[in-house]
């Protein structure tokens, strides 16, 4: 089983910019789809973006498109959402999860795995 740690989140600025990670473990994530959601407080957990681990293929909300950008290191299993220009609207609590179906899904029903969520908070 694959297990998933968030970090990264603090309190910053609109317009500055903000690096979360996802580190996992547990098992090889080379088959998974990890992905990136949040939630702020009262509303739905919504998509933020989604890669396919082993191709690289990414996918990126339209909220973010643009603004946020993923990266990764294979070597220590983590997957980096560096997000920039960040607005009050960004502030939510963002996840990590993962998926074995090693497709592409904005769902996050899709999802089998989720971290704890780190807290991201933009003041105007």
């Amino acid at each position: 089983q694959v297990q998933l740690v968030e970090s990264g989140g603090r309190l910053v600025q609109a317009g500055d910019s903000l690096r979360l990670s996802c580190t996992a473990s547990g098992r090889t994530i080379s088959s998974y789809t990890l992905g990136w959601f949040r939630q702020a407080p009262g509303k739905e957990r919504e998509f933020v973006q989604a890669i396919i681990w082993i191709s690289g293929h990414t996918y990126y909300a339209d909220s973010v498109k643009g603004r946020f950008f993923i990266s990764r290191d294979n070597a220590k299993n983590t997957l980096y959402l560096q997000m920039n220009s960040l607005k009050p609207e960004d502030t939510a609590v963002y996840y990590c999860a993962a998926s074995r179906k090693g497709l592409i899904s904005i769902t996050a029903n899709e999802y089998d795995v989720w971290g704890q969520g780190t807290q991201v908070t933009v003041s105007s």
